[in-house]
């Protein structure tokens, strides 16, 4: 059975110069649980930040981080002594572990991006940062994330897959399913219909028992495409991912 997250469902915890929607992908079950992560999937930061803007250096714990920018370009530096500009295409995955800080700045114009906590199957393992350069308009799915021993250009310490795509406006697109795993979809902007559901920008669909059908996107769209171990061992002690409700 088809289920939706609406976009209504979200919080924005900050909002300004540096605006968070935040989503909290256990939502979608419906179920008032103590804790809304999907699994593992902890939370997704839909952020919009100004020119200007600087995030300070600040300290992650246990929170594995993907960084998705659909625009603008973030410059990051961190204690593992990189800077490197982030922008569309170029991706990049923290795995804090027992300690990691970064910052980020704005100086151009607004970024548009993404924030994916993740719980990592074990606390305080040692940390690392990784990027990979993916292309930036593929209307197929592409694989950007997924488990150490993977296929996937970037690890997640965790059992969960992270894909993309952007579909053009009146593109039918399969989606691929994971044996074992649940799928978790999510409109970053534009606009999909899967059978009889329209979902916009800032929702998401899943089908707990079943793989999902194929979607139609009504406009030219950015989805992101989540595939979970709902039954995974994980870390609750992420600085982030850790959060309950």
């Amino acid at each position: 059975m088809l289920q939706k997250l609406e976009a209504a469902n979200h919080a924005q915890p900050f909002r300004g110069p540096f605006t968070i929607t935040r989503v909290q992908p256990g939502a979608i079950l419906g179920n008032k649980t103590a804790d809304t992560a999907f699994g593992p999937l902890a939370i997704i930061d839909h952020a919009v930040m100004k020119k200007g803007l600087t995030i300070k250096m600040h300290e992650h714990i246990n929170d594995e981080i993907l960084s998705y920018i659909r625009t603008g370009v973030t410059h990051h530096k961190d204690s593992a002594g990189f800077e490197a500009p982030i922008a569309r295409g170029k991706l990049m995955m923290m795995n804090a572990g027992a300690s990691f800080w970064h910052e980020e700045k704005v100086k151009e114009d607004e970024v548009e991006m993404l924030q994916i906590f993740v719980r990592p199957n074990e606390t305080n393992l040692p940390p690392k940062i990784q990027f990979h350069n993916k292309p930036t308009d593929n209307h197929d799915w592409y694989v950007m994330a997924g488990p150490e021993g993977s296929e996937a250009p970037l690890y997640v310490r965790q059992n969960v897959y992270i894909l993309d795509a952007y579909p053009k406006a009146g593109e039918q697109l399969e989606i691929p399913a994971y044996v074992g795993l649940t799928p978790f979809l999510y409109v970053m902007h534009g606009e999909i219909t899967v059978q009889d559901l329209t979902i916009g920008k800032q929702e998401a669909i899943t089908d707990v028992v079943n793989p999902l059908p194929p979607l139609v996107a009504n406009e030219d769209t950015t989805i992101v495409l989540f595939f979970v171990d709902m039954h995974a061992p994980m870390s609750m002690d992420g600085t982030i991912s850790g959060l309950r409700n």
